[in-house]
C-alpha cells in the first residue's frame, strides 16, 4: 500500500519540514543549505498551495512524503510549464510513495491546463534519474557546476514530461479553486 494523497495543510508543515531537514542538511540534492523551520515550511506550503498543488502522502498514520509543483519560470510565456519536486521519508524510500504523489500531482496539473513539467536532479543522483524516466521525464539539458555543496561543485540534470500535447492556441491555466479539489 502506498498511503492516501490528499492536500498538504499548513498543519503538516512540522512533519514536511522533518522529512526535508535531512536531505537538505546531509546532502547535495537540494541546494538549500539550511533547512527550512516549521513557519518557514508553513509559508511555503500557503504560498504554493494557493496556484499549485502542494501534495503529501500518509501511511501507517504518518507523513511518509510530499510533492508539488511551482512555477517554471517568472517570464509570461512560460505560464504553461511548471517545475516539480517529490521528497519521501527514509523510512518509506522505495514504496511507491513518490510515484502516487507524482500520479496525483500530474493529474491536478493537467486539468489546471498545463503542458510541461520539469524537474532538475542534482547529480549524481541514479535512484531519482531512474524513477523520473520511468514516469516518462526524457532528458533535456545539465548545468554543469551549477551549485558548490559538501566540499564539490555539482551538476544538475533538467527532465522534461509532457503532460499533454501542444495545442496551437492554449486556454489559460486555472487555479486549484476553480478545480473540484
Amino acid at each position: 500500500m502506498t498511503g492516501v494523497v490528499r492536500r498538504a495543510t499548513p498543519d503538516d508543515a512540522a512533519a514536511i519540514a522533518a522529512i526535508y531537514a535531512p536531505i537538505v542538511a546531509d546532502t547535495w540534492i537540494s541546494f538549500e543549505e539550511i533547512p527550512p523551520t516549521e513557519s518557514q515550511m508553513r509559508a511555503r506550503i500557503e504560498t504554493v498551495g494557493g496556484w499549485f498543488p502542494f501534495l503529501c502522502c500518509e501511511r501507517e498514520g504518518e507523513l511518509a512524503g510530499y510533492a508539488y509543483a511551482s512555477r517554471h519560470r517568472e517570464r509570461a510565456a512560460y505560464r504553461w510549464s511548471i517545475d516539480v519536486s517529490a521528497y519521501v521519508h527514509e523510512r518509506f524510500r522505495r514504496g511507491g510513495v513518490a510515484r502516487r504523489l507524482y500520479e496525483a500531482l500530474f493529474e491536478i496539473v493537467t486539468r489546471q491546463g498545463y503542458y510541461n513539467a520539469f524537474a532538475g536532479i542534482t547529480l549524481p543522483n541514479e535512484a531519482s534519474v531512474a524513477f523520473h524516466r520511468d514516469l516518462g521525464f526524457a532528458e533535456v539539458g545539465c548545468y554543469r557546476n551549477v551549485g558548490y555543496k559538501l566540499g564539490a561543485w555539482r551538476d544538475t540534470l533538467w527532465l522534461q514530461r509532457e503532460l499533454r500535447k501542444p495545442d496551437a492556441r492554449p486556454e489559460e491555466p486555472v487555479s486549484l479553486q476553480s478545480l473540484a479539489f
